[in-house]
């Protein structure tokens, strides 16, 4: 942090932005630490310890598994844990195994933490509970794939993906008890974590020009949020170009607003519906006429920058 403090003042055109995988499991544990959802993740970390810590009861569970396993190892510890709470889910085995003849054999299973995993493992609240998890912490799993993923550059959609997983949760949630406050705290544990780290100006300036969200949804033209940091962008790729900020911001960006020329093209609007989409070729192709604008998406690649974690 010092560092990007001293480079700023010799590089005023530079941007700093936090490692977006880092962030995203902060949210994540953050998230995993609340009451509601806390005992829940440890009674699944107990059981996975408890079943891969003796070699029979590690055999039974391939046995019935088929030789799947419960430990998958994700982008970060979370998202491990996510894996592990998925793998749990979608075995049914895993409940007929602790039914089973062969499961009550193994001594270990007679001991105390063999005994809690049992009541784990038949405990209709427990899967009930690893269900809501798994509802409520993939829309953010999901974000945090794509930021750490080879797909595609992950920076133009960042800023969208996590406005629209704060949404997704939203319904996640849904209607059980106490949800109002649920979704309150979630909301504020993602809003503190993000803060000067995932909302950056170059994160909104890459989300406004990105055609996918801009073109499909005409409010984002009019956030005063979005359109502040799109200004503290611009100021800041052409830091003392004041006629270049002059072209951009009175003319060029209201072309692209407005859909004049290239822009407005069907085959343009059509190109831009697809989540798989690359907004930098997309601006390559339709962005001739605004020179300036598309420099800062295709030419200097804001668009096309993916998000890694160092």
């Amino acid at each position: 942090m010092a560092a990007k403090d001293l480079l700023s003042v010799e590089r005023p055109q530079i941007f700093w932005t936090s490692c977006a995988t880092h962030t995203i499991n902060l949210m994540l544990e953050a998230m995993g630490k609340m009451k509601k959802f806390k005992t829940t993740i440890e009674q699944a970390k107990a059981l996975t310890i408890f079943i891969y810590a003796h070699h029979r009861t590690l055999a039974l569970m391939r046995k019935f598994t088929k030789k799947r396993e419960i430990v998958r190892p994700g982008v970060t510890r979370f998202a491990s844990n996510f894996l592990t709470l998925q793998s749990l889910f979608e075995k049914e085995q895993l409940r007929k195994m602790s039914q089973s003849e062969e499961w009550e054999k193994i001594s270990h299973v007679k001991s105390a933490k063999g005994v809690q995993a049992t009541a784990t493992l038949v405990r209709s609240n427990f899967w009930s509970s690893v269900a809501l998890c798994l509802r409520v912490f993939e829309p953010l799993v999901k974000v945090l794939r794509m930021v750490d993923g080879d797909v595609k550059p992950s920076m133009a959609f960042l800023y969208g993906e996590i406005l629209k997983a704060k949404g997704d949760i939203k319904v996640a949630i849904g209607n059980i008890p106490g949800a109002a406050g649920l979704y309150s705290s979630i909301m504020q544990i993602i809003d503190v974590k993000m803060k000067n780290r995932l909302d950056s100006p170059l994160h909104k300036a890459a989300y406004f020009l990105n055609p996918y969200y801009s073109y499909n949804d005409d409010s984002i033209f009019q956030s005063e949020e979005v359109m502040d940091g799109f200004l503290i962008a611009v100021e800041t790729f052409y830091h003392g170009d004041y006629d270049k900020q002059a072209q951009v911001l009175n003319e060029e960006v209201h072309r692209f607003k407005d859909r004049v020329g290239h822009f407005g093209k069907q085959v343009a609007a059509a190109g831009c519906k697809d989540f798989d989409m690359n907004p930098a070729k997309w601006w390559g192709n339709y962005g001739t006429q605004v020179p300036v604008l598309q420099k800062i998406g295709y030419q200097n690649s804001i668009l096309d920058f993916k998000c890694i974690r160092l």
